[in-house]
């Protein structure tokens, strides 16, 4: 199953091609993506495709995890850190169904990630990235005690850069 970590409600793993139904189902909300910068799949094998070629765990040793139910199995969205070569940086990212916003999954899988990355990966520098109107995912980088940089350009929009040192 590869999982990586646990919180009191979920465990998140890495994600395989066996979530491309879950995953093309995700990016298929426009609210889901609208802060994001991202297009929909395509399809499920575009999803899938996707998946295939994504290799950060075993390029950098993390990436972005599935975050699954632990009581229903059920895929709620995913969670996770990705390194960018060309910044020399880690980010913290988090898309969840619409279904489970508003329910702390975010801010309970985004500490978790936050506290992996400085305890297990020994990271100095963790970095969250959001357009400034997205409110909900600038509340919980500040929840997770990540503290506000500067505004900066994301995805061609105004955007809040937010950083936490170990």
């Amino acid at each position: 199953m590869n999982q990586i970590l646990e919180t009191s409600r979920c465990y998140l793993r890495q994600l395989t091609i066996d979530d491309a139904t879950h995953f093309y189902e995700l990016n298929l909300d426009p609210e889901v993506i609208k802060y994001t910068g991202d297009n929909a799949f395509e399809s499920i094998d575009a999803a899938r495709q996707f998946l295939e070629n994504y290799n950060p765990y075993q390029k950098y040793g993390y990436g972005r995890w599935a975050v699954i139910d632990k009581k229903t199995n059920e895929f709620l969205g995913w969670c996770g850190l990705k390194y960018s070569p060309e910044l020399n940086e880690t980010d913290l990212g988090f898309r969840f169904f619409k279904k489970y916003w508003n329910q702390g999954y975010a801010t309970e899988t985004a500490k978790a990630c936050l506290d992996y990355g400085f305890n297990q990966l020994h990271l100095t520098k963790i970095v969250g990235r959001a357009m400034e109107a997205n409110v909900a995912s600038v509340k919980v980088l500040e929840k997770i005690g990540m503290t506000f940089v500067m505004k900066c350009e994301f995805e061609l929009h105004d955007g809040v850069l937010y950083q936490k040192n170990n």
